[in-house]
Parts: C-alpha cells; structure tokens; sequence
C-alpha cells in the first residue's frame, strides 16, 4: 500500500468535511435541499432529496480512497472535477439563476486547472515493507 502524502491527507480531511457540510445542508435547510444539480441541469422536489444522498456518497468515497491513498482516487477526483467544471457551464446558460455563458466559460477555466493537475499528478510510488 502506498504511503499517504500531506496533500491527500488534505484532500480526504476537505472531502469528509464536505460530506458533513452537504448533509446538514441538504437535511436542514429547505431552499437548498429542493434543488440538487446534476451534469448543469437542476433536479428539483422529490428527486433532488432522493439523489443528495449520491453526492454523499461520491465526497464519503473520496475521504476514504485518499486517506487511504488509493491510486486510482487521482484519475476519479480529476473526472469528477472536470465534470463539476463541464456542469458549472451547461448551468450558467441553462439555470434561470446562472449568469449566462461567458462567467461559466470563466468557472468552468478555473475549475478545470484542479481536474488537470490531478490528472496529471502520479500517485507515490509503492513502498514494499523490509522483510
């Protein structure tokens, strides 16, 4: 197993506080549990308090596969930010609260330079135990 780095130590700790944060969010205040997005398109009523408990369960498996230093979390975390990227574009033009293309163009940018750097980064290398 690989040895856990100090930044996915981070990474798990920001995603186990995102699962309290989402939780509590979406359980005790009802402006924001009536509305979940998924992929840029909003879900509203019974189907967004039906599909919160999935983006749970995407940060509760990130907090366990970098504390765990999985390698394949850095792949899954990239594809997932490049999708929260892709989501915040398609939303700003099709929410009628977005802001139009052009700032989700420029979120979109910005959220994209985390997917890439995860993309790119390489796990560490495996350590063997001394026999």
């Amino acid at each position: 197993m690989s040895e856990r780095t100090r930044t996915e130590t981070g990474l798990a700790l920001l995603c186990a506080a995102s699962v309290v944060f989402l939780a509590v969010r979406d359980l005790l205040v009802p402006e924001i549990r009536d509305v979940e997005v998924w992929l840029g398109f909003e879900l509203r009523g019974r189907a967004a308090l039906l599909s919160a408990p999935l983006h749970w369960a995407i940060f509760a498996t990130g907090a366990w596969a970098f504390w765990r230093a999985k390698p394949w979390i850095w792949r899954a975390a990239a594809a997932y930010v490049i999708s929260v990227a892709l989501s915040h574009l398609i939303w700003s033009e099709a929410s009628p609260h977005g802001q139009g293309w052009p700032m989700g163009l420029l979120q979109a940018a910005g959220i994209s330079l985390l997917g890439v750097w995860m993309w790119r980064r390489r796990p560490p290398t495996v350590r063997r135990e001394a026999s």
